[in-house]
């Protein structure tokens, strides 16, 4: 959530901060800005889209000079509104300072107050225009940029990554961070500042990571990295495993579009990095693939231990560990526990020993997954994290990780991560159950071959790209849909309604198809539209006589399914078939329909499905 960009070099200032800015709206955001470094800064900022922003700083005169240094923002209200006084980037009182920021202020109320005794007035409503003149307040004690950097790091509590401008240095951009991504990246006589290395990949695949409460110096050729205690860190750079092909879109209209076309190869990734970490075959031998606990940093024995699963996660996410849910207790036999990562430690949780808290997040950075995880962890669990993103804050705060290979996601509303989630989540639950006894070697061989026949069968699914159309078209004019599901079908039709509803605004809903009876089906009337999933053999006849007891009551029925799960077809308006897999991997096939339908019915209603309304792609607040 929010986007931060900077730059200091030779360079086009103001054009390198819109590329970045445009390159980080998947992120989520209401308003923009950027500040130049002049005597008086100059500064714009806009309401609504970036298109605004961009306006706003042709028309500028200001802006048409040459900058060697800058920042750049795209905010979304957390204190305040969407306004222009809110958006960043803010300026201290005396104007000696301005910086952007990405996260959360917690003590911000009591350092106004604080400041407001010191003489200080604010004109903002958020906690960034405290933060903003703390620095310039002890930057006006101290008359030491770093010194009064070290300060402020000890005062503020909270989450922060901020890049920061000093009148006084007109050849430096400073930065720190605590719980907010932040990262570098080195050019020809320039360094970039940026939430997400893919704000300058165009220009630099050369990055410094930034640690938690490190604070830096760049200016045109130089860095230098401090830790919390003052002392320089010595670092080399590395390259960035993005490619400037993997954030364009292509040949694609959206990047919706193409991440979900990429899920075939995104899958098989994350099926060969669970096998062997450097080969880009399977161990063993690609008829008798062998999966690897070392793949999630763990050994037998650590799986051995486990003696229940709690998974912690938000949105997709959350689904996710639903499925892994039901795949890990009907193959290892251990209890998993899904909580929603944001009530986790308001619960009051009861954590046994020999329990393993699995965090699942695309980001690595969402807030609410990171503070239970470290809440988990105070507890005394041994934690595990599921992640796409190398070096994530989740994935450093945990014991084990396992890094899906989804690689970049750009489109808010997620699908290849998710795709690449299930795929961990199978694969987990198969070490369980092979580490337990659960299974038989011959089991294990027959599970793990099924898997990697996935996606092959995730290919064959992408034909639903045009088959969803005529179901789409039907759909678009809904006020409410329903969708209804048994076991595993229950946990994908969670994901197919969030998907719906993020990119459609229609008003979707998901309900365990037993559950119907229990008041739902007050819900039902003439012309309700309400999409089945059928997987499961064992289910299927219970979930289709729930299709009848809703058809009977005037609705109208979809249905998506299993190839070997028989059905009338006159019960339905359309009837989708994905192939046919064993039962526990289904769901990695019926999202596939799912994700398309939402995405045509989104382009039918004529909105932007990659920037869906309100949301962001990486939730980094509470």
């Amino acid at each position: 959530m929010c986007g931060i960009v900077g730059f200091v070099g030779q360079g086009n200032t103001k054009d390198i901060l819109l590329a970045g800015l445009s390159r980080l709206e998947y992120r989520g955001y209401d308003s923009a800005g950027i500040a130049l470094y002049s005597q008086p800064f100059t500064m714009v900022k806009a309401v609504g889209k970036l298109e605004e922003l961009k306006k706003k700083v042709s028309a500028s005169k200001d802006c048409q000079l040459p900058y060697s240094m800058g920042i750049g923002h795209t905010r979304w209200a957390t204190h305040g509104k969407a306004s222009e006084k809110n958006a960043h980037p803010h300026l201290s009182m005396h104007k000696e300072v301005v910086l952007v920021h990405n996260g959360i202020i917690e003590n911000f109320a009591e350092l106004k107050t604080f400041l407001q005794e010191q003489g200080y007035s604010f004109y903002s409503d958020t906690d960034t225009e405290v933060a903003v003149n703390l620095i310039e307040y002890y930057y006006r004690k101290d008359k030491d940029i770093l010194k009064a950097l070290f300060s402020v790091q000890k005062e503020l509590k909270g989450s922060y990554a901020f890049a920061i401008m000093f009148q006084e240095d007109a050849k430096t951009l400073y930065a720190m961070r605590k719980d907010s991504p932040l990262i570098v990246g080195k050019g020809e006589n320039a360094f970039y500042l940026a939430s997400d290395v893919s704000a300058f990949l165009d220009y630099t695949n050369e990055i410094y990571p930034v640690e938690n409460r490190e604070i830096l110096s760049l200016s045109e050729k130089e860095i230098h990295i401090y830790n919390k205690n003052g002392e320089e860190v010595k670092r080399s750079s590395t390259i960035a495993e993005l490619s400037q092909r993997q954030i364009h879109k292509g040949e694609y209209l959206h990047f919706m579009e193409k991440e979900i076309f990429e899920q075939p190869k995104v899958v098989k990734d994350t099926l060969l990095y669970a096998c062997n970490q450097e080969n880009e075959e399977p161990a063993g031998n690609a008829e008798n693939p062998k999966f690897s606990y070392e793949a999630f940093s763990m050994t037998e024995k650590d799986f051995q231990e486990i003696s229940r699963v709690r998974v912690i996660a938000c949105g997709s996410a959350y689904h996710a560990g639903w499925v892994l849910k039901s795949v890990c207790e009907s193959l290892a036999r251990v209890p998993v526990q899904v909580e929603l990562a944001s009530e986790f430690r308001y619960n009051h949780p009861i954590l046994e020993k020999g329990e393993l808290v699995i965090s699942i997040s695309q980001s690595g950075e969402t807030a609410d997954t990171l503070a239970a995880l470290k809440e988990a962890k105070k507890l005394g669990a041994k934690t595990l994290s599921i992640v796409n993103v190398k070096g994530s804050a989740i994935a450093r705060e945990s014991d084990f990780v396992f890094y899906t290979q989804a690689g970049p996601e750009i489109a808010v509303a997620t699908t290849k991560a998710y795709s690449c989630q299930l795929a961990a989540g199978y694969i987990f639950s198969l070490l369980l159950a092979k580490a337990k006894g659960k299974i038989s070697k011959e089991e294990t061989r027959s599970l793990t071959e099924e898997l990697f026949l996935l996606p092959g069968k995730i290919q064959q699914c992408l034909s639903f790209d045009q088959e969803i159309l005529p179901m789409a078209k039907e759909l678009k004019d809904a006020d409410n849909i329903f969708f209804l599901g048994r076991g595993l079908d229950w946990a994908i039709s969670m994901e197919g309604a969030l998907k719906l509803k993020e990119i459609s605004y229609i008003h979707c809903e998901s309900y365990s198809s037993g559950e119907l009876k229990h008041g739902t089906i007050s819900l039902i009337e003439k012309g309700s539209p309400v999409i089945g999933l059928l997987s499961q053999e064992e289910l299927a006849g219970k979930s289709i006589s729930n299709i009848h007891e809703v058809r009977s009551r005037g609705a109208k029925c979809f249905a998506i399914r299993m190839e070997d799960i028989a059905i009338e077809e006159e019960d339905f308006a359309h009837n989708l078939i994905v192939p046919k897999t064993h039962p526990l991997f289904a769901g990695s096939l019926l999202v596939l329909p799912l994700q398309f339908l939402s995405y045509q019915v989104s382009l039918l209603k004529g909105f932007d499905p990659d920037k869906p309304r309100n949301l962001a792609k990486s939730v980094t607040v509470e």
